[in-house]
């Protein structure tokens, strides 16, 4: 990329957004970006992936069937990536998120945002991302989480997609809204980062048990029972944590547990599956060839609802499921011969 390239970019009035993260959803939210008339430059940690991404002008191993649009940068240099930008939009797996915001930090703009498309928790802290994010910036650096119900491939498609842009600041939220609204997807903004968060990370638990459901041949009667007392999980433990509930009952909450469980695109439902249909974790990952959040995600709500007291059956059978070698046929058991009560309760 030629420096008077870079120039020319730098000057243009549109914002330019450095997107961390070519994997199937960074890519995507690259291009949708393009088509809202920002600007973009796409980076990943694996240069020989990022080079072929550049050179083929499309993410042959994620998104093959779609060219990336004309005008989005592509660039295999970090500090560079992040020195061109107004901008910072993270799309990495959680487990990663705070190794990058480490590497960013020393190359930021003086109150610089920092927005991010990782719907997880720190491993080992059960932290919510937003939580290391402010430990380490401050007041610095406003802070954002772009989430809800969002197939990758279907926003490469040009499909119709709307999430929610949550964060520390609403200058900043309306911002990067602002950036990504356009044509087929709409961008709501919310100032409930916490509940945003909650809803993008326990959603993911959850698709894994409607997918043993499914893959064990259970029904839809049973999918349905799973998905609506996985939301009153997830709005229990958001209470105990001062989440909104019209956060969870929203896109960030509902919305994209509705997606997650019932699509076939979702990582964590097809884990599930294959976990209903009898295989192994390690098996049904490696079939997968992605990150699966659900995995790291299972352990970390856990200790978060037992460290607060928060009763989540559902997350607590797939918690055993993926790391105790409980069996999914005693967990249904389990699940179905728990004590009768008020719904509401």
């Amino acid at each position: 990329m030629s420096a008077e390239f870079i120039q020319a970019a730098q000057n243009s009035g549109s914002p330019m957004f450095a997107v961390l993260g070519a994997g199937s959803w960074g890519t995507a939210l690259s291009m949708q970006l393009i088509r809202s008339g920002s600007r973009a430059v796409l980076w990943d940690w694996n240069r020989e992936h990022i080079e072929a991404i550049g050179k083929a002008r499309c993410n042959e191993h994620f998104l093959p069937d779609y060219p990336l649009p004309e005008g989005l940068v592509v660039e295999p240099d970090l500090e560079r990536a992040v020195r061109m930008a107004d901008e910072i939009l993270i799309v990495v797996p959680s487990h990663a998120f705070v190794g990058i915001l480490e590497q960013i930090k020393p190359w930021l703009k003086p109150g610089q945002g920092v927005a991010w498309a990782c719907k997880g928790l720190e491993p080992g802290t059960g932290q919510f991302l937003h939580e290391p994010a402010q430990k380490l910036f401050g007041d610095e650096h406003p802070l954002a989480v772009v989430t809800g119900p969002s197939f990758a491939k279907e926003v490469a498609a040009n499909l119709p997609t709307a999430v929610t842009v949550a964060g520390t600041d609403p200058v900043y939220c309306a911002t990067v809204a602002r950036a990504l609204h356009g044509g087929n997807f709409r961008a709501y903004t919310s100032d409930d980062i916490l509940g945003a968060e909650l809803g993008g990370s326990v959603k993911n638990v959850l698709a894994v048990a409607t997918g043993i459901c499914d893959g064990m041949g259970l029904g839809n009667n049973a999918r349905a029972a799973l998905v609506t007392r996985g939301l009153v999980e997830m709005m229990r433990l958001g209470r105990a944590l001062g989440a909104s509930d019209q956060t969870l009952t929203g896109l960030t909450g509902m919305g994209d547990l509705v997606l997650t469980c019932t699509g076939d695109l979702s990582r964590n439902r097809r884990l599930g599956l294959a976990l209903g249909a009898g295989k192994t974790v390690d098996a049904a990952v490696t079939e997968i060839g992605q990150v699966v959040e659900g995995v790291q995600t299972a352990k970390e709500v856990w200790r978060l609802a037992r460290r607060h007291g928060v009763e989540m059956p559902i997350a607590e059978q797939v918690y055993g499921i993926i790391y105790q070698g409980w069996d999914p046929n005693q967990s249904v058991k389990d699940l179905l011969s728990r004590e009768q009560k008020h719904e509401l309760v």
